[in-house]
């Protein structure tokens, strides 16, 4: 499979400022960065998008994450591997990417265990970087982008 379209500086000039401004503010609000990786890979992988599995894989191993839990997000529930607040985030982010598989979208419960974790700039982040992943995911799932990319 080869890509339909290349995204590039040259392409969108603004998207690049734009996406490091989005990082800035979900990255700057006191969330533990393993907990916003995690948020991105879990979102990526229901999305079925392979750079930003990649990449996203890619980065947590080179921040120190574990083999164990890098293996086990996908199954996050039934492993021993997740602190309780990552299990909120993941959650979240799951529930916040399935939008449309269900009349409550988010449920109280969801959000409300993810409340007992996160205040509220905090949980602002992680919607903020859910969202952001999401967005990533789209335009690189709808162009056929390939991984691994070189976004650095």
């Amino acid at each position: 499979m080869t890509a339909r379209l290349e995204f590039s500086a040259d392409l969108m000039p603004d998207l690049t400022k734009a996406v490091n401004l989005l990082y800035k503010s979900a990255h700057s609000a006191g969330v533990d960065s393993a907990v916003l990786e995690l948020v991105h890979l879990r979102g990526s992988q229901i999305n079925g998008c392979g750079p930003c599995v990649d990449s996203g894989a890619r980065n947590m191993r080179k921040g120190g994450e574990s083999d164990d839990r890098l293996f086990a997000v996908p199954v996050w529930r039934e492993t021993p591997y997740f602190t309780d607040a990552e299990r909120a985030a993941l959650a979240l982010s799951e529930y916040a990417t399935r939008l449309a598989d269900q009349p409550d979208a988010v449920p109280d419960a969801i959000w409300d265990e993810a409340a007992k974790h996160f205040d509220d700039r905090q949980l602002g982040a992680i919607v903020l970087w859910i969202a952001t992943t999401n967005f990533f995911n789209r335009l690189n799932v709808t162009t056929r982008q390939q991984a691994p990319q070189n976004w650095g």
